[in-house]
């Protein structure tokens, strides 16, 4: 059960972010993304994450980065880190999460977004005509190519294989429990489009995938969970139940090829 956020410590958090980067001279923007938006503050439970992008002003970047003394609440965080060059992550004490881009607008021209509020933003409106941009980008991106990516879960189920019978079973579990399921989902996200409700997530079509398709999430979910062997069998299975009846494009000769190799 989805246990309800606490809301008022959610938006002291929302408020604090918006404080500390009006605050700044350096930073000239903030976003609130995903549960965080407004738009969908009714998703929000005890797990919401804080996502953002806080944009700095134009050839600042490499002088503002360091610089995490505008989050709020600086007494409780305890730990800050770097993922890539403009992405960070910031943990409380309490365990709540925040996930950002700290980056000038150009360094995030091929980002996507879908919910998003602008909080603050400058004199050109440089936000919201990144979230526009963004929006634009999640839109044109989310098209699924069913018959692509059906034939590249039985690709991935055949290196993953291949890999975890050469011993090296931990690069073999990131082809069958990463790859291959990722395909495996917009394969079928893909072939079974108007399934695919309201409520997903137009960036990551693994998120509420379970929702809507009740039938194959806990299946894919328990197929995972055993060794990466019998993960790969399992996984290769589901694909040809879940996909093949009915669909005179299925990439049959693949999946026997693989089935062949594989001897499953």
């Amino acid at each position: 059960m989805r246990a309800p956020a606490d809301s008022t410590g959610f938006a002291a958090r929302s408020r604090g972010l918006a404080a500390g980067v009006e605050a700044h001279d350096g930073l000239i923007g903030l976003v609130l993304l995903g549960s965080a938006s407004d738009e969908a503050a009714h998703r929000r439970d005890e797990w919401s994450d804080h996502d953002f992008f806080a944009l700095i002003a134009d050839g600042r970047g490499p002088e503002v980065r360091p610089d995490l003394s505008w989050l709020p609440e600086q007494e409780g965080l305890a730990v800050t880190a770097r993922e890539g060059e403009i992405g960070f992550v910031a943990v409380y004490d309490d365990g709540h999460v925040f996930e950002f881009a700290l980056s000038e607008a150009a360094e995030l021209d091929g980002a996507v977004a879908g919910e998003a509020t602008v909080v603050v933003d400058d004199d050109r409106a440089t936000t919201a005509g990144l979230i526009a941009r963004a929006r634009a980008n999640a839109m044109a991106r989310d098209r699924f190519d069913p018959v692509n990516d059906a034939a590249l879960v039985f690709v991935k189920l055949l290196l993953g294989t291949g890999r975890a019978r050469r011993g090296e079973s931990i690069n073999a579990g990131q082809f069958v429990r990463g790859a291959a399921v990722i395909h495996l989902v917009r394969a079928i996200r893909g072939r079974f489009d108007g399934r695919s409700t309201a409520r997903r997530d137009i960036i990551d079509p693994l998120r509420r995938f379970e929702r809507d398709f009740p039938e194959w999430g806990p299946r894919i979910e328990e197929a995972v969970s055993a060794p990466v062997q019998d993960a790969a069998r399992a996984l290769y299975g589901l694909a040809r139940e879940a996909l093949e009846p009915g669909w005179d494009a299925f990439p049959t000769r693949a999946a026997d090829a693989v089935a062949r190799r594989l001897g499953f």
